[in-house]
């Protein structure tokens, strides 16, 4: 008497069918595909591999571009050997607050202005806090040891911040502050004002007005 079959399990002949329609499919669709097919399993020649599959894959690249910072020449005046105020020219950003612009006169001249001769009567730092126009006038609040300038560095020093700002677009004078306190500052003739125009540093008046390029 034969072994009771398990139930749902195809009898062994139709079990050896099913295997090899599912050889014969496979070797069929190998076929198809372009790779042939072989009873032992052995090296393919280079030619009989499909689809590009030897091909090495593109390397993936992503270029990545910074954009140089934009800078704007502006003016700012420094003290010549003779006693006059000289234009010369700082790049700041855009755009460029006044704050920056008055910041780039605070660091003085570069080494080859100084071997012009030319020098700064601005003390370094002063640090400038913060520097708004209001209808043409600047407020400059300024830190550090400019209160301790007397006599004529204190009023270059004033008259290098007048000319600097008022170099810009609108501006007829300027404010001191000092930490945020209003103060009078001197002019060339000896007066103290509370705010400080061109006009009234006539003797310091630039003897040229095109500012030199910063090296």
């Amino acid at each position: 008497m034969s072994a009771p079959r398990r139930l749902g399990a195809p009898p062994r002949p139709a079990r050896a069918l099913v295997a090899l329609g599912a050889l014969a499919l496979a070797a069929l669709v190998l076929t198809a595909c372009g790779i042939p097919v072989d009873h032992a399993p052995h090296a393919l020649a280079r030619g009989d591999v499909p689809f590009g599959l030897l091909e090495p894959a593109a390397a993936s690249t992503s270029t990545t571009t910074t954009a140089p910072p934009v800078g704007v020449p502006v003016t700012v005046y420094m003290m010549g050997p003779d006693g006059h105020l000289v234009a010369v020219s700082r790049d700041v950003s855009v755009p460029a607050p006044m704050t920056a612009v008055l910041s780039a006169l605070v660091d003085g001249p570069t080494a080859t202005e100084t071997s012009a001769g030319l020098s700064s009567a601005v003390p370094t730092p002063p640090p400038v806090l913060s520097a708004a126009v209001t209808a043409g006038i600047v407020t400059v609040n300024l830190v550090g040891p400019f209160d301790q300038l007397v006599g004529q560095p204190q009023i270059q020093a004033v008259a290098q911040f007048v000319y600097t700002a008022a170099a810009q677009p609108g501006v007829k004078g300027v404010a001191f502050e000092l930490s945020g306190q209003a103060v009078e500052v001197p002019v060339a003739g000896g007066a103290q004002v509370p705010v400080a125009t061109p006009d009234q540093f006539a003797p310091l008046a630039p003897a040229q007005s095109t500012p030199a390029k910063a090296k």
